[in-house]
């Protein structure tokens, strides 16, 4: 039986209750609309002199800073670390731009970086929808995004990535840390705007199967995103490794427990990688096959990088909603998540 016979807009429609569809469907004008919006943000001259930057987020709120570092860590003059915690590295300091991510606001990993972040007078940003990040933002005349998100209608943060990822791309360039062409950053967000029919049948492959999602190079952000929703949105577990790094070790690990069929290997190939991690990706398919190992490969189709980035975004965020609908979910909600944070209170 096939996807269409499977789902039928009617039963998107009874378990889509948060209208998480109309988020993805939404993507492209979430990035046109943060982008347009950070360009208004006065950012202070003392901004440019920072010597590292620093972007603290977790979950869903990080992943704009994942695909950052992978895509633009030819361009990038600085170095970039993502903190998924309390604390702040050591060399966090006056010379550090700090950029606060939480979607609601009220992150406490992030808020008490926030804190630790001020004592130690690095250079703040931040993003949010509101909450005590925002507060904390605007109280102490910090450059800041404070966003209503009006394309994310499910108001899931994993889902609003089109803020989190072009605000955060946006606060860069404002503080002259990144240079971008607007003509390239308006063919990406157009791209965002096309739907991909084979992210349906790309998810039947994945039923009832662990995916192992695999990408290289400027696409490992994706590959974080691409997890995290398949984890959210479909409620199934997924990992994600990084090419040439896994030939080194992953491939002798294939061979017990027994129960590799269970596997579904997500191979995020791209004409723009190396030529020799090109080469590897033919190579691990061979040995896959000789493990009798499934594996299904996808290849965005744009002609630059940034393109390439954006078109898996998207193609990702479908393939994790209609595995949700191939699983009878309602995608939206994160129970465990929510259980969590209340015994943690």
């Amino acid at each position: 039986m096939t996807f269409t016979n499977m789902i039928t807009p009617q039963q998107i429609k009874k378990l889509d209750k948060s209208n998480l569809l109309g988020s993805i469907d939404l993507l492209g004008k979430q990035c046109a609309e943060a982008w347009r919006e950070v360009k208004k943000i006065k950012i202070p001259t003392a901004y440019r002199g920072v010597e590292s930057i620093v972007v603290s987020g977790m979950g869903g709120s990080a992943l704009g800073g994942h695909l950052i570092q992978a895509l633009f860590s030819d361009k990038l003059k600085l170095p970039l670390e993502i903190v998924r915690g309390y604390s702040l590295p050591a060399y966090v300091g006056p010379k550090t731009l700090l950029i606060l991510s939480s979607y609601s606001g009220n992150t406490e990993e992030t808020l008490a970086a926030a804190v630790e972040g001020k004592k130690r007078k690095a250079k703040i940003v931040g993003l949010a929808t509101g909450g005590k990040l925002a507060k904390f933002l605007r109280d102490n005349n910090y450059p800041s995004y404070i966003f209503k998100p009006t394309y994310n209608p499910s108001n899931q943060p994993r889902m609003g990535l089109g803020y989190s990822i072009f605000g955060q791309l946006g606060l860069l360039a404002k503080c002259g840390l990144l240079k971008t062409e607007e003509k390239e950053i308006n063919q990406a967000i157009v791209l965002l705007n096309r739907k991909d029919g084979t992210a349906k049948t790309f998810a039947e492959k994945l039923k009832n199967k662990i995916p192992i999602i695999v990408a290289s190079e400027f696409l490992i952000g994706n590959a974080h995103a691409f997890t995290n929703q398949i984890n959210e949105n479909a409620k199934c577990f997924a990992a994600y490794f990084e090419l040439p790094e896994l030939n080194h070790h992953l491939m002798e690990g294939l061979k017990n427990p027994s129960a590799n069929k269970n596997l579904e290997f997500v191979l995020i190939n791209s004409n723009l990688y190396h030529p020799r991690n090109q080469k590897r990706y033919r190579v691990l398919k061979e040995i896959l096959q000789k493990n009798k190992i499934d594996f299904a490969e996808y290849q965005p189709k744009a002609k630059n990088k940034l393109q390439q980035s954006t078109e898996a975004l998207l193609f990702g965020s479908y393939v994790s909603f209609y595995l949700a609908m191939l699983y009878n979910l309602d995608p939206a909600p994160v129970p465990w998540v929510d259980f969590f944070k209340k015994r943690l209170t």
